[in-house]
Parts: structure tokens; sequence; C-alpha cells
């Protein structure tokens, strides 16, 4: 530094902005929102109530027809209070916006749902401490991963013949996992996903590279332990980032399979992300990147990757899911935060807005 010294313009830091305004969360602000939020806004909120936090680049392509509407619907929302945002720090480039709930869009959440915001279970700090959390590159992992999900239905919408098109049933967070299932398992996420007339439910695990494989390999005792509690076989998938951690992963998994006393009530598929086609039009964890785990160690023995969909087809034994009005396994419900329904993942369908305002005449 003596021989060579920093420059003072390259100590300068980003040109410092004007703060937004942000509307205070009032009563009688509460009530401007009754008119304002759209049907697709409450759906953002439960969202992010369900899933903790989510990306700009996760709600535009979840619920809006292009980045441009949702940045500016986005920003909207976040004037008016009902939701924060955050951008954490890497190391090259510029990360998305993160976007978590904020106090205005949880009081409107609780007052949906005939609860207080205290049982709603928010608090502000909370919310935000997502952005603080070792875990926050996992979550929001888990989240693409089915965000990108509801992209494959939607891109698929349009060319499936009827009754087959794709579609994402179900969707539940780590949270509300640990709600139903935390004395035995504590999986990433529960999801449904139909395509073709075919439909699986499974458990997610999500391996973002760090996790102890052995760990991993250790939970299904725990899956074991659910199904013989519950009598419902369900599927466990298990998302690595490489193939070469997948094939360790597999030699672990299959080993505890084994000394399971009943391997067919844990049905284990595992995927490596590597191994989506990046130059396939919309490349997703839908596609032919499953192998089961009854195959071998390494799926050498005679197996081969399988779409999400055709999963079922390698375990006869386990029956389809069954339809709910909500789409979620039969365990009852105790607490009053599970009294209201995980959100939809596919969002509601936004009605065309008039291009002229009902009594001005003026093009909004």
């Amino acid at each position: 530094m003596i021989t060579n010294p920093t420059r003072q313009r390259a100590l300068r830091g980003h040109k410092a902005t004007r703060p937004t305004p942000r509307a205070a969360n009032t009563a009688d602000h509460q009530a401007v929102l009754a008119w304002r939020l759209t049907p697709r806004d409450r759906w953002i909120i439960r969202m992010l109530h369900e899933h903790r936090v989510l990306t700009a680049h996760q709600i535009t392509a979840l619920a809006f027809p292009s980045f441009r509407s949702g940045r500016m619907r986005l920003r909207e929302l976040f004037q008016w209070g009902v939701v924060d945002r955050f951008q954490p720090f890497i190391t090259a480039g510029t990360a998305p916006m993160h976007y978590v709930l904020a106090p205005a869009g949880a009081a409107v959440l609780a007052a949906e749902d005939g609860l207080d915001v205290k049982e709603l279970g928010y608090r502000h700090d909370r919310a935000f401490g997502v952005a603080h959390s070792l875990r926050l590159a996992h979550t929001v992992g888990v989240n693409e991963w089915f965000a990108t999900l509801v992209a494959t239905a939607r891109a698929t919408a349009t060319t499936s013949a009827p009754g087959e098109h794709a579609a994402l049933g179900a969707w539940w967070s780590e949270a509300r996992c640990a709600r139903h299932f935390g004395d035995l398992i504590k999986p990433d996420a529960y999801g449904r996903w139909a395509s073709r007339g075919a439909e699986i439910e499974f458990f997610l695990e999500y391996d973002f590279g760090t996790e102890v494989l052995a760990k991993l390999a250790g939970k299904l005792a725990g899956y074991a332990a659910l199904a013989e509690a519950t009598g419902i076989t369900t599927p466990v998938l298990v998302w690595l980032p490489t193939s070469r951690r997948e094939a360790t992963a597999r030699r672990l998994l299959h080993k505890a399979w084994r000394e399971l006393d009943d391997p067919r009530t844990v049905p284990v598929a595992t995927a490596a992300a590597e191994l989506l086609n990046p130059e396939a039009a919309h490349p997703s964890p839908a596609d032919a990147v499953w192998l089961p785990l009854d195959t071998g160690t390494t799926g050498a023995a005679g197996g081969s990757r399988r779409e999400l969909h055709r999963l079922p087809d390698a375990w006869p034994h386990v029956p389809p899911p069954a339809t709910d009005t909500e789409g979620e396994p039969g365990l009852a419900q105790d607490s009053p935060l599970l009294m209201a329904p995980a959100p939809a993942p596919m969002p509601p369908t936004q009605p065309p807005r008039n291009s002229r305002g009902p009594d001005t005449g003026q093009r909004r």
C-alpha cells in the first residue's frame, strides 16, 4: 500500500440516493389498502409469509407477465409498507432485491384470517432477520426450485393437450413442514406436481453442497417413522448440486435405505443440478434428471433418468396422492397457525384492467 497507494476516487461508494417515501402503518392507511390491493397482491403477501423471502426475479416470474411490470408493482407495495426489501452482499456483481413481509402486509393477512398479528406469528425484526441468516442462500435456493416448476407449468400450458398441462398443486415451506412433522422429520419443503395425467407428491431435501451427507442419509429413518405413523408412503426427492456429489450421496443413502425395517415405505430419488440442459428453453426439476434409489448406488445397474411426473412408475406399490380440497396430507391441524391453508403455488389470474378510468375518462 505504501508503494502503490489506493487512489481516493476508488474509495468512493455508490452515489447516495434519495430514500423512497413510505406510508405509515396506521388504521387509515390499512383502510386505503382495502381498495388498493389486488388478489395478486394478497397472494404475494401470503407467499412471503409462507416462504419468508422471495427475490424480485422469483416474484415477477411467478406472478407478472414481465419483469418491468413486476418491478413497478413491487415498488408500490414497498411504498405502501406492504413489503420490505434488502439487497445482500455478493463479491461480484449485484444481488437481486430480496423481499420480505412488512407490518402493513402482515396486518392485512391477519385480518383476512381473523387473527391478531401476534397470533399470525409475525415479528418485523424476525422477518428481516433472514437477511443475516446463514441459511439465506439455502432458503432462496429452495424457493427458486419451486419457482422454476411454476414457470415450467406456465410454459407448457399453451402446448399441452387439455387435461394434460402441468401444475404445481402444493408448495409447503420448511416452517410449515416443521409444524406438521417436526417431531419426526424436517424436510426443506413438501410439494405436489402433476403433468400429462400423472401426479406425484413428495418431500424435498435440497442439498446446497454444505451439509454432511451422512446426516442427510440419517434422515431416512425419520421418514420411515412418519410412514409407519401415518400409513402414507411419500417419496423423498434429494436435489444435489453436482453429479459427483450425487454419486457419493447415493452410496450413503442406499446403505441407510437398505437398513430400514421396510425400505419400500421410503421411496427415494436423486438428481443433480448440473444434469439440467442449459440450452433448453425452460430447464427445470421436472426434466428427466431423476434416478430412483433402488436402481443401485450409481444407477449403472439398469436405471435410467426419469421426468418428475414419471417417478411413480418406478414405485408401483405407492398409491396415487389422495385428493382433497386443500392439497394437504391428511393430518390434524392443532394450532391457529395451521388453520389458514398454505397459499396456492399458482397466483390468481388478474382480470384485465380497463385503459380508461371509471369516472374521469383519463388513462391510468
